[in-house]
């Protein structure tokens, strides 16, 4: 029996062939590649997605966020706070620009940024200076960002989002990507909204950021050719943007259909199933198992994909054990969390048969 995958990038494309392939075709016949008219439709049209008055498209999640970094003039001799339950992308990109990834731990029922441990990461800190904030609304679950944004104001540090998993989420009735300063998106193909390739956003609403970040991400070019400041070599392509276009007008549906799947998953079998929330997107259906190695190889048995976001935390990898510091006390629930999630398939074009199957075989663990 071949497993149900847990992502399926291919039965989105087939679930949209005609609309995709017709806008790859407008693409190419154009004659012009790179940061034409396809990419500056698509930067307006996801900016008015958003909420956001500024889009900024790269070529992938992670320049996104050092895109922002670089732009609020953060490098060398300060310190950014994320979390270490996350892609590797966002603490990547704090790596990149040269300052210090400050890690707190998560919420152990979200997992996402814990603000009681970010209050006292930032009331003990003895380091460089915090210059930036980075909640991560994962899994297509908002972080709490009333309490952070709470604290950051508090302490006078800026907040950007990592939307890379929270296309179209919401936050008290607003748009995440819409309540910090900026905010980042990956296009990434398993993404809700994903492209067939790489890409990615920054977004804002702050006019002197968007124009910096323009700035940065063609080798600081005002004048073609001519680099006024040193910049970087980032760009969504115009067939990537096109095909961006093709889909966003579906994402909201397409986001529906996901929650509509969380609802017939949740309650089955002897696992921990995530909680729900009024804006929350799932871009993964992740239950929790102190049996989790049994539990995937049961669903596995029964026709099931499996996965695991993430099995190592950043701050136990090899590459980035030495060039993170961790907020006290460590990060025990974001540990405990690789031990024991498991995340099951959500993705919209999933066949009501499909999720059936996926529902009977957690009832049968």
């Amino acid at each position: 029996m071949t497993p149900i995958p847990v992502a399926n990038p291919g039965a989105a494309y087939r679930a949209r062939k005609a609309e995709i392939d017709a806008a790859v075709r407008r693409a190419l016949d154009s004659g012009w590649y790179i940061m034409g008219p396809e990419v500056d439709a698509f930067e307006r049209e996801f900016a008015a997605f958003v909420g956001s008055a500024r889009c900024v498209s790269v070529g992938n999640g992670t320049d996104a966020i050092e895109l922002i970094l670089r732009g609020l003039g953060i490098g060398p001799g300060d310190a950014v706070v994320t979390v270490a339950h996350t892609a590797v992308a966002t603490v990547t990109a704090i790596d990149l620009v040269g300052a210090r990834p400050l890690l707190v731990d998560v919420d152990p029922v979200d997992f996402t940024m814990d603000p009681g441990h970010l209050e006292r990461t930032l009331a003990a800190w003895s380091g460089p200076p915090v210059r930036a904030i980075i909640p991560v609304h994962l899994y297509g679950r908002p972080a709490d960002m009333d309490a952070i944004l709470g604290i950051a104001a508090r302490h006078g540090i800026p907040v950007i989002e990592d939307c890379a998993q929270a296309h179209g989420a919401t936050f008290g009735g607003r748009n995440v990507g819409t309540l910090g300063v900026a905010a980042s998106f990956s296009f990434y193909p398993t993404k809700n909204l994903g492209a067939l390739g790489d890409g990615g956003a920054s977004v804002t609403s702050d006019p002197d950021l968007d124009a910096r970040m323009r700035l940065l991400k063609q080798y600081g070019w005002k004048q073609r050719y001519i680099s006024d400041i040193p910049g970087l070599n980032t760009r969504l392509d115009e067939v990537q943007a096109a095909i961006l276009r093709a889909k966003l007008p579906h994402l909201t549906g397409d986001n529906a259909r996901r929650r509509a799947i969380a609802a017939a998953l949740r309650g089955n079998g002897r696992v921990e199933h995530p909680r729900d929330a009024e804006g929350h997107v799932y871009h993964q259906y992740v239950v929790r198992s102190a049996e989790r190695d049994a539990l995937a190889a049961h669903l596995h048995a029964h026709g099931v994909g499996t996965a695991i976001l993430y099995p190592v935390p950043v701050h136990l990898q090899p590459g980035y054990a030495d060039r993170v510091s961790l907020g006290p006390g460590g990060l025990p629930a974001t540990e405990r969390a690789a031990r024991e999630i498991l995340s099951l398939p959500v993705w919209p074009e999933l066949e009501a048969g499909q999720v059936e199957t996926i529902a009977q075989a957690l009832r049968g663990f």
